[in-house]
């Protein structure tokens, strides 16, 4: 593989590019808006700066990492030479359907399709192509240059060759990858989302506050952020939507979302992206607890 697409210039897409970019992959990094394209390059110039001022790079990298990179606001036009997609748009159900449907009426036969979905059945995805062989999940953590994790989602079709050559790429980039199949929330987010859930409904009952419960969590079980301050670093609306598609997969009521959190959402209260959550990002993105009124 030497040609990249990656499709969403967001935090995952320009993080995704990134990584590509520095391992020496050509990345053709797609997004409809130039604005957000011209952003995403801003911040990955400025992390891969981050990281030459840390030694980890050094100057020449820098340089050859971002020429590395070229933007598109067509999707046909990027994808016709990619030996990969990499989809990384945002977690909606019917825009991914889309996406893959265009996928595969414009990229080579040949090209691995690739989703960044936290939650999204990949089998379902697969279904709308013409190749649900070569449809797999790549679910990269947040943030992608830092995070070393790649869970890498079998669908039901997705054949062994195409699952052996993402886990191989995958270690290229320096990650560690981990197999698993295509259940509703894979395995992190299975296991994560409806912890976040918990400690929104422990604030919800009022057994103890925003900065108690993470203080628990961190110090007590040796977290690096708190459930409530991770729920705002992921985006409350992320999580919601996940605990949606495991509530709609599991039919059980262990994972239905928290009272709080989807009047938090609809409040318009999504976390850093808001500028506030849990806490309140509005100055200086210092954090600090904000009124629990929507309980």
């Amino acid at each position: 593989m030497q040609t990249i697409a990656v499709i969403g210039a967001g935090t995952m897409g320009n993080g995704i590019a990134q990584v590509f970019a520095q391992n020496g992959f050509q990345v053709h990094l797609i997004d409809v808006s130039q604005d957000a394209l011209s952003n995403a390059l801003a911040t990955i110039e400025k992390n891969v700066k981050r990281l030459v001022e840390k030694g980890i790079l050094d100057a020449a990298a820098e340089k050859e990492s971002l020429g590395q990179i070229t933007t598109f606001t067509e999707l046909p036009e990027a994808v016709r030479n990619a030996d990969l997609v990499v989809e990384a748009a945002t977690e909606q159900v019917e825009l991914k359907l889309s996406i893959f449907k265009e996928l595969d009426a414009t990229a080579p036969p040949e090209a691995i399709l690739a989703s960044n979905t936290s939650s999204i059945s990949i089998s379902r995805i697969a279904a709308v192509t013409k190749r649900p062989e070569q449809v797999i999940g790549m679910h990269f953590m947040n943030p992608v240059p830092i995070m070393k994790l790649v869970e890498v989602i079998r669908g039901y079709s997705t054949s062994d060759d195409v699952a052996k050559a993402i886990i191989a790429l995958s270690k290229k980039l320096g990650k560690t990858p981990t197999l698993v199949n295509d259940y509703p929330g894979f395995v992190a987010n299975r296991i994560l989302i409806p912890m976040i859930n918990e400690a929104i409904e422990t604030l919800y009952h009022g057994v103890a506050g925003v900065t108690e419960i993470d203080t628990i969590m961190k110090l007590g079980m040796a977290h690096p952020m708190g459930p409530l301050q991770l729920a705002d670093f992921i985006g409350l609306d992320v999580c919601l939507a996940i605990l949606n598609v495991l509530y709609e997969g599991f039919k059980q009521p262990k994972y239905a979302p928290c009272p709080l959190l989807v009047n938090m959402v609809s409040a318009g209260k999504l976390g850093v992206k808001s500028g506030e959550g849990f806490y309140d990002y509005s100055e200086s993105r210092k954090a600090e607890k904000v009124s629990t009124q929507f309980s």
